[in-house]
C-alpha cells in the first residue's frame, strides 16, 4: 500500500481530485475534460510515483474516452454507435469513481495503462 508522505503538499492531491472532477463535468460541459487533461500533463512530472499513477490514469482516460467517443459519433447512424455513445458514458463514470476511491485512500492506482476500469 503507497500511502503519502506527511510532507506531501495538499494541493497535489486537490489537484488530482478536481482533475477526475473535470472529467465528470464533462458529460455536461464537455470542454472541462481538456483542461482537465492539460492540469494532469502539467502535474504528472512533480508529482510522487503513487500519486503520478493517477495523472497517468487520467491521462489516458482522456484519449481513451476521446476514442470511444469519435468512434461512437462516426458509428451513430448505425445503431451500433449509440451503444458505444451509452458504453464510453458509464466507462468514464466507473473510471473516475475508481480513481477518486484510490486517491481518497491515498494509494497508487493500481493499472493506470488499462483500457477498461
Amino acid at each position: 500500500m503507497n500511502h503519502p508522505s506527511s510532507n506531501e503538499q495538499p494541493a497535489s492531491r486537490t489537484s488530482a481530485r478536481i482533475i477526475y472532477i473535470l472529467h465528470l463535468a464533462s458529460i455536461i460541459i464537455g470542454i472541462t475534460a481538456i483542461v482537465g487533461l492539460i492540469m494532469a500533463y502539467v502535474n504528472r512530472d512533480d508529482a510522487p510515483a503513487w500519486l503520478e499513477s493517477h495523472y497517468r490514469f487520467q491521462i489516458r482516460t482522456f484519449w481513451i474516452g476521446a476514442l470511444y467517443l469519435f468512434l461512437g459519433v462516426l458509428l451513430s447512424q448505425v445503431v451500433i454507435g449509440v451503444f458505444i455513445l451509452l458504453f464510453s458514458l458509464v466507462w468514464l463514470v466507473v473510471r473516475c469513481a475508481k480513481g477518486l476511491k484510490f486517491l481518497e485512500r491515498g494509494e497508487a492506482f493500481p493499472n493506470p495503462a488499462t483500457w477498461l476500469f
